[in-house]
């Protein structure tokens, strides 16, 4: 089996500093680094290094950081054929400022991202033949992802939502259209209305959402694991013990663990334990795509 991303495509400019700066002020900073993200972008490298077949359906600006996000796509086995390249418009890019005690500003200019239409969901439509799992964001236009998942369902594919950034006006249209949705704990309360803070609550968000018409919802507990509802049974998987670095990749790396484990014809139970060790080993690295490991890594790590 194979999967079929649509979704994100971003540069990211990461400045690090000893503080973050207050209006007016300007800082010498430590550092300065371009890395390739985007949620979309990153779940589809995070499919392709464990070997699954991935393609790619979004946008890039016809600037050069779209060139180097579309080569690095290319040099990880991402399908791009179906991606866009926009010259009405820059590629995304996400201005990050860190100061050395963790804390961040981020910026986010969503470029040609913000320009995904209809035709884009008409050139995913063109890909159901030969994928079985569709796997989405929201950091391209709301109506799109609606659409994307409406037809995919509508063709048999498997679709996965992970409903981020957090927002909590999801059109009611789209839970239905939705197999399995994969919110951290911040996104659940921001859909269901109040606080998932431990295993208690997330079963509480969990059904709420069900009730909405999602068949499968897998909560992302961070240092708690992952907490995951079917229609037959509930189940948590318990966090990996490793020493976390960087969380930065942490919800994409589960997302493309949890879709390479389902093409992979896992079970949701170990493709859920898969996705929790593909996000633990993200944390032990720092970056975002740079951060995402290989099927050798895995196999390593299990």
């Amino acid at each position: 089996m194979s999967v079929l991303v649509f979704g994100s495509i971003n540069m990211d400019l990461v400045a690090r500093t000893p503080h973050l700066p207050k209006p007016g002020e300007t800082l010498t900073g430590h550092s300065f680094e371009t890395v390739p993200g985007g949620k979309g972008a990153n779940q589809a490298v995070a499919v392709a290094r464990l070997g699954v077949p991935v393609q790619m359906v979004g946008r890039v600006g016809a600037d050069a950081f779209g060139t180097t996000l579309l080569t690095g796509l290319q040099q990880d086995g991402v399908g791009c054929d179906r991606l866009r390249v926009d010259d009405s418009t820059h590629s995304g890019v996400a201005i990050i400022a860190v100061e050395d005690a963790g804390e961040n500003h981020i910026i986010v200019i969503p470029g040609a991202n913000g320009n995904v239409d209809q035709t884009d969901v008409a050139r995913l439509q063109e890909s159901f033949a030969q994928h079985q799992l569709l796997l989405l964001q929201l950091e391209i236009p709301l109506e799109r992802v609606v659409a994307a998942a409406q037809a995919a369902q509508q063709a048999g594919l498997t679709v996965i939502l992970d409903p981020a950034p957090a927002r909590s006006d999801l059109p009611d249209a789209l839970y239905p259209a939705v197999d399995i949705l994969t919110p951290n704990q911040v996104e659940a309360g921001q859909l269901v209305g109040f606080p998932v803070t431990d295993l208690d609550s997330a079963a509480k968000a969990a059904a709420v959402l069900q009730d909405r018409g999602v068949r499968i919802v897998i909560i992302k507990l961070g240092k708690q694991g992952a907490f995951c509802a079917t229609p037959d049974a509930t189940f948590h998987v318990p966090p990996f013990p490793v020493e976390a670095v960087d969380t930065v990749a942490a919800g994409d790396a589960f997302n493309g663990g949890l879709a390479a484990a389902l093409a992979e014809g896992l079970d949701i139970p170990a493709a859920t334990q898969q996705a929790a060790a593909v996000a633990a080993l993200s944390v032990t690295k720092a970056g975002a795509q740079p951060s995402l490991p290989t099927r050798d890594q895995l196999e390593d790590f299990l």
